[in-house]
């Protein structure tokens, strides 16, 4: 015995079934766009050995902002757990998609905890440039493995 359905729910019926299928493209050649927008997003604007060379050095600290197409980073304030009283905040540019050694800037805040207050503090020229020459040694050195 065969059950006739109402022409009306036949049809839905249908239409339900198809309606995935249709969602399928048809086969056309065109990328979705999201993935167009997501292969952007992972671009990286600056040379790639002196950003994984930054990220690695800095890696101990909280980072606040990470823009690998700017070639910018920030972190948080840190304090090492040696020196209580004392905490270093860092930004590092990229400025070049060569690997130089005026490519890459660091600066850095520090502060000292006085009566319970953080207090801004000079920073010694040497914590920057040493900072600078780990992360230029940390490059070069990922640049010679990745050649050979």
């Amino acid at each position: 015995m065969m059950v006739r359905l109402p022409a009306s729910l036949s049809s839905g019926l249908l239409l339900a079934a198809l309606l995935p299928l249709a969602a399928c493209g048809g086969g056309s050649k065109e990328r979705p766009k999201a993935d167009i927008a997501a292969s952007k997003v992972t671009t990286i604007g600056v040379n790639a050995y002196l950003w994984r060379a930054s990220l690695d050095t800095l890696s101990f600290m909280p980072m606040v902002q990470t823009d690998s197409n700017g070639g910018v980073i920030v972190t948080d304030w840190y304090a090492n757990p040696n020196s209580p009283n004392e905490r270093m905040k860092l930004t590092v540019s990229i400025l070049d998609q060569d690997l130089r050694a005026d490519a890459v800037r660091v600066a850095a805040s520090r502060q000292v905890n006085q009566g319970g207050q953080w207090v801004d503090a000079p920073v010694a020229a040497a914590t920057v440039q040493k900072l600078e020459e780990i992360i230029l040694t940390k490059a070069r050195d990922l640049r010679r493995s990745a050649i050979g």
